[in-house]
């Protein structure tokens, strides 16, 4: 049989689909702040650690019975009330937070396509009325074409960036290099934030094995996927980095915007690559909040309250179990929801109500952390990806398979779940701090990640480091 089945090629894709997102715009700014050494060990670790939860996490449920159909009847069938308590809760986080970092990403990119209309505080406001008609659909079935689209987006506009940055960066004089960070332990361990959201695969991957007829090859399917994604990973960072070194902005699309690197990119570029982030954006925004939505109604209204119960039988009613997670949406499901969505129109009316305070106040909390978008990232992945897609999967197949696992296994799974829990309370501490309690970044400081002469001009002006 070949390595890749055509089924598990389309399983690889929609996997595919979901990793390589926003994500991938800080991996450039990880080397920036930790480092060639540091960020390629730290990509190198995490890409470990993740692809090893992932598929312990698709070993768990091949084990589970017929029944455990989603995340949160994992988290209920090995640990009970608990265990979907806090599955539920690790994705509610990320369903959250992950629509506040596209509103700010999205009023940014706005702002730089229509320069002297209006500020990004007003474009992150249109954008998210320009998405309130989407939130207010009775439910969302997100096609893998829809999909394809956002990911494609995100490669378009990862290519374009990279070009550009190479092409206006290669004239370096002789006897200059990129200059390197100015290493610190809160910059080193700042990457693990966004490398645990770029890796957050692990709530995608129940619905993923519900539809392959061969959910043994899963593993497989896992490997090679997330192998693919590593690989990217590491091209767009070293790429973004090797002429810029710690002077590469925290998002790369706007190493090609503006002036700071001391040149102008073609506009028709920026244009290209931001509007295909911005599609991106616009898909992912409603798919992440969407599970958000039912889970309030249920808790707030009482709606949905069958879908939310685990049947100790094969016959569990389809409906948003189909799509608890964020990820999951981008799964063509085989099975039809069966049955009104909302029992009435009064019913509609206060899901409609509930949904557009949600999103009002989502676009508050992405004014108010406008310029922290990498910070942002960077709390999202540590404080609640982290959680859902490594912590708590190898619990879960620690918990599991404890008899039958070899003492190695069990020193890297203990060690995984201590490790990655420090990693994320420290950086979810110091990234949380940034968004609560700002302080006043000096102006005239261009590149913050570099030593104190690299910090106000572009390496490349040599009139300006011979005059100093």
């Amino acid at each position: 049989m070949a390595f890749l089945t055509l089924e598990d090629l389309k399983i690889s894709f929609n996997l595919f689909c979901v990793v390589y997102g926003v994500g991938t715009l800080g991996m450039p700014a990880n080397y920036a702040r930790a480092g060639y050494y540091w960020a390629t060990g730290a990509l190198v670790l995490m890409a470990a650690i993740n692809l090893y939860a992932t598929v312990a996490l698709s070993k768990v449920m091949n084990a589970a019975p017929k029944y455990v159909k989603t995340y949160g009847d994992i988290g209920e069938w090995v640990y009970g009330g608990f265990g979907r308590f806090i599955t539920t809760l690790s994705q509610l986080l990320v369903c959250c937070l992950d629509p506040i970092a596209f509103l700010v990403l999205g009023g940014s990119l706005l702002d730089v396509l229509f320069p002297e209309t209006f500020t990004a505080t007003v474009w992150i406001i249109l954008m998210a009325l320009s998405l309130l008609p989407i939130c207010m659909m009775p439910s969302l079935k997100e096609s893998a074409g829809t999909a394809t689209a956002g990911a494609l987006g995100t490669l378009i506009a990862d290519a374009v960036a990279l070009y550009v940055l190479l092409d206006n960066m290669s004239d370096i004089p002789d006897g200059l290099k990129a200059p390197k960070p100015a290493l610190s332990f809160d910059g080193v361990t700042s990457v693990f934030g966004n490398l645990s959201l770029g890796y957050a695969a692990g709530v995608l991957i129940p619905a993923l094995q519900r539809e392959h007829s061969q959910p043994e090859r899963m593993p497989r399917v896992i490997l090679f996927t997330l192998g693919v994604c590593t690989a990217l990973f590491f091209c767009v960072s070293l790429i973004g980095d090797h002429n810029v070194g710690c002077q590469i902005p925290g998002n790369l699309l706007f190493s090609i915007a503006g002036t700071k690197l001391g040149f102008t990119a073609p506009r028709g570029a920026v244009v290209i690559a931001f509007l295909c982030m911005h599609l991106h954006i616009s898909v992912a925004f409603a798919i992440d909040l969407f599970p958000t939505f039912y889970i309030f109604e249920r808790v707030l209204f009482g709606f949905h309250k069958q879908n939310f119960t685990l049947e100790n039988g094969e016959n569990t009613t389809p409906g948003f179990q189909q799509s608890e997670t964020p990820k999951d949406l981008a799964v063509v499901s085989k099975e039809e929801t069966t049955g009104p969505v909302y029992a009435s129109s009064r019913d509609y009316l206060k899901a409609c109500t509930m949904r557009t305070v949600q999103i009002i106040i989502s676009t508050i909390i992405a004014i108010v952390w406008q310029n922290h978008f990498l910070d942002l990232l960077d709390f999202v992945g540590a404080s609640s990806a982290a959680l859902g897609c490594m912590i708590l999967p190898v619990w879960f197949h620690l918990k599991v398979f404890y008899k039958d696992m070899g003492l190695f296994e069990k020193a890297w799974s203990i060690f995984i779940i201590i490790f990655t829990s420090a990693l994320a309370i420290y950086v979810s501490i110091s990234t949380g701090k940034k968004l609560f309690a700002p302080t006043t970044a000096d102006p005239s400081i261009l590149f913050p990640y570099c030593p104190a002469e690299f910090q106000k001009m572009v390496y490349l002006n040599t009139t300006y480091y011979n005059k100093a």
